[in-house]
């Protein structure tokens, strides 16, 4: 593969795996629309390692209070050791549904993806689920309500967010969008919606790094050096960017500009498939 292409994929791997659109789908598509070689298993590793760096980068602060609640307890006031450990606790819980059925339906979901109807399918799902999530939030709006903070957050709550999560792992069901909808339909705000979901995004794509981790028989996979560090840049780069605009453009914009793109390339898809 080219520094061209690993450019290419690791950009789409790190912007669409924090927008609402599904990585998963960009990444069947984009290959097989450009004629690109799909990314090999050693490649896919590297991208997912970029996106984790970007994440953790974005949200450094916070995980540096998880792990002073856990562990250094005396630096901080009893009521964010308080605060923190529940946050920590309820991101265990949030990432218990995705370990589950990704480890159960492992081989139903790399099925799928050799499904470009599947994908597009899954991609209106997606569509649906940010336009009733801009509907609850609309909603809220009209009757006055404020969405409830992450300090309200209860372990059911985590639960039925992670539970969105692990739906995710179809290819073309956006995790972040899937996670935020949650939030919001759980009454938070979008804000604090996709706070909670890009932190527990965290444990899952660490988690989906381990799983690639194993199959890596070694080398390259036929990489070069140079387009392995451009494909990791490319994501870690490009994933950070796509957190912190997401994070400032739901603090005042509604979900539906990604409604209809995740609607439109999920017809086009559907429609490709059937040519």
């Amino acid at each position: 593969m080219t520094v061209f292409y690993a450019l290419i994929l690791g950009l789409v791997q790190g912007v669409t795996e924090f927008l609402p659109v599904s990585s998963s789908a960009h990444l069947v598509i984009v290959p097989q629309l450009f004629n690109m070689p799909a990314p090999t298993v050693a490649f896919d590793v590297l991208l997912h390692l970029g996106t984790l760096v970007a994440v953790v980068g974005f949200f450094i602060q916070d995980i540096a209070n998880i792990v002073k609640a856990l562990f250094l307890p005396k630096l901080m006031g009893k009521e964010g050791v308080r605060y923190w450990r529940r946050v920590f606790f309820w991101l265990v819980i949030g990432s218990i549904p995705a370990a589950i059925i990704g480890a159960a339906l492992n081989g139903f979901f790399e099925d799928l993806f050799s499904s470009t109807a599947a994908v597009g399918i899954f991609l209106l799902v997606t569509s649906v689920l940010l336009t009733v999530a801009d509907f609850v939030t609309w909603r809220a709006r009209r009757i006055e309500r404020q969405g409830v903070s992450l300090r309200q957050m209860t372990w059911p709550d985590a639960a039925i967010v992670g539970c969105f999560q692990a739906l995710a792992i179809a290819p073309g069901l956006s995790r972040s969008g899937s996670t935020i909808s949650a939030g919001v339909f759980l009454g938070f705000d979008r804000e604090t919606a996709a706070r909670f979901a890009f932190l527990l995004s965290i444990p899952a794509i660490l988690g989906a790094f381990l799983f690639k981790l194993k199959d890596l028989g070694g080398g390259s996979g036929g990489y070069g050096g140079a387009a392995l560090a451009i494909g990791f840049l490319a994501a870690a780069v490009s994933g950070f960017l796509a957190v912190r605009f997401m994070m400032h453009f739901l603090k005042s914009h509604r979900m539906w500009p990604f409604a209809v793109y995740t609607l439109v390339v999920g017809v086009f898809v559907i429609v490709l498939s059937l040519a």
